[in-house]
């Protein structure tokens, strides 16, 4: 085989791979993340069985299937979770958990800030696109960023946007840029499409893009 017939093929197998490779990288995360959750319970309920049962002793033995059951488990318990929220009582049981967690300073801080965050992503907001881009790192290059309040500056009154800008592929991490409302360039997008293009590094962005700032 020839190098150059050799180098693109290993390129494009590459390039096939590293989607798949990528995706597995981030369900397997997620997987073994609510495979926690539930594990002590699993493997105590499978102890106590094989104690009842000793053929059950085997099973416990399999980690894919405490594992498997682990997620199934947890996953039971977050459906379960969301249909006790959208009753009256799950309404209520969630505000007196927010009430108990609001005493706690730290925790508070961080439970509190990443509701509201959550929250603010799932409304509009008013007077301003939600995804928009921002010149950062400079003037020459854009980021994407989510506005999540606006404020007034205290001297001018002048109006200013709280932008979360997310890293790329992992939007869970990122920075926080305080920038005025009349520097911000609006998109069309959605948060679901911006997140997609900022998880994908770009591979899913749209056909054409508004790089320039509309004039006033």
């Amino acid at each position: 085989m020839q190098l150059p017939h050799f180098q693109r093929y290993m390129l494009t197998g590459l390039l096939t791979l590293f989607p798949l490779w990528l995706t597995w990288i981030v369900f397997e995360f997620v997987l073994r993340q609510l495979g926690k959750l539930s594990a002590p319970w699993v493997d105590a309920i499978l102890r106590r069985g094989a104690e009842a049962v000793p053929f059950l002793g085997v099973l416990f033995d399999l980690e894919w299937l405490r594992f498997a059951l682990a997620v199934l488990v947890t996953l039971a318990g977050i459906y379960l979770l969301g249909a006790l929220a959208n009753r009256v009582i799950g309404r209520r049981l969630l505000g007196a958990v927010d009430r108990l967690i609001e005493r706690i300073p730290l925790v508070q801080s961080i439970y509190g800030g990443t509701k509201k965050l959550l929250a603010v992503l799932q409304t509009r907001p008013e007077g301003t696109q939600r995804v928009v881009l921002i010149d950062f790192p400079h003037r020459d290059m854009k980021a994407i960023g989510f506005v999540t309040r606006t404020v007034r500056d205290a001297d001018s009154g002048r109006e200013i946007a709280m932008v979360y800008v997310p890293t790329t592929p992992n939007p869970t991490s990122g920075y926080l840029e305080v920038v005025p409302v009349e520097r911000l360039t609006p998109t069309d997008w959605t948060v679901d499409q911006a997140m997609a293009l900022i998880i994908s590094g770009g591979a899913v962005a749209p056909d054409s893009v508004r790089f320039d700032r509309p004039r006033q």
